[in-house]
């Protein structure tokens, strides 16, 4: 069973983020692997030891100046990695950025896609049901557990409610949560051995997707970025032997009563 994971390589939330002239978030430091990405990684190489044959894939897109990020997915066992890495790729939208994956993926069609719902950079949440509707595939959203029967898998997609047990024919795309599976640590082995495992880095000549990413191709535009406010402080009273009675009226004022 061969499957991809879409990953996506952040600048280190524990760094001060900035943002550059466009308001495009800097990406000039240290970059590591979305932890995000790591739930999808795990799945994948626990279902690929389940089927007893094939093979995990990353597949990104971003700079390739630091690629220690991807080097961490293939440290945990993902046999190869393959990112687009270009300057004009600068300001691309989720679409754009689902183009690029689906470029890629197209190349050698797996059994199964796998992408986290959502990066924890850009929160659109829309690039991986783009990516399916590129592939003309079925995506399944918000797996909380995923198994391989055959050539169906079969997935509880968590609901405000609990969750829908729902199937679909392979090859599909299937977002998983965060408490899908609890990811691997890298071990000293698997970090060696990723320093040799193929990492293929593409171009956007590579993909033929010029025209179509980078700020002009970009069907939204970022046109200024502002700090959130800060919560005003809340009313104090001291309880007097009225405090229901001005409880009450606060919810009156703000019609819950």
């Amino acid at each position: 069973m061969n499957i991809v994971v879409c990953v996506k390589q952040i600048p280190d939330p524990a760094a001060p983020q900035s943002f550059d002239s466009s308001n495009n978030l800097d990406r000039s430091g240290k970059l590591i692997l979305d932890e995000a990405d790591t739930y999808g990684v795990e799945m994948a190489l626990q279902l690929v030891d389940k089927a007893g044959s094939g093979e995990v894939t990353v597949v990104s897109m971003g700079s390739a100046a630091d690629v220690a990020g991807i080097r961490n997915a293939l440290a945990m066992g993902a046999a190869k990695g393959v990112i687009v890495s270009d300057d004009a790729l600068r300001g691309t939208d989720a679409l754009g950025t689902a183009k690029v994956l689906a470029a890629v993926i197209k190349r050698d069609m797996p059994d199964l896609i796998l992408c986290a719902t959502e990066s924890s950079d850009g929160y659109t949440g829309t690039t991986p049901v783009q990516l399916a509707e590129l592939l003309n595939l079925p995506s399944i959203t918000f797996a909380k557990s995923v198994s391989v029967d055959g050539s169906t898998v079969k997935v509880d997609r968590q609901t405000e409610a609990g969750y829908d047990e729902v199937t679909s024919p392979l090859p599909c795309v299937v977002t998983v949560t965060a408490g899908v599976v609890e990811p691997r640590y890298a071990s000293f082995k698997g970090i060696m051995a990723a320093k040799s495992k193929p990492l293929d880095v593409l171009s956007l000549a590579d993909v033929g997707l010029a025209a179509e990413t980078g700020p002009t191709g970009a069907r939204q535009q970022i046109v200024s970025v502002v700090a959130a406010e800060a919560r005003a402080a809340g009313e104090k009273h001291v309880d007097e032997g009225d405090g229901a009675q001005k409880i009450v009226a606060f919810l009156e004022s703000i019609k819950v009563l």
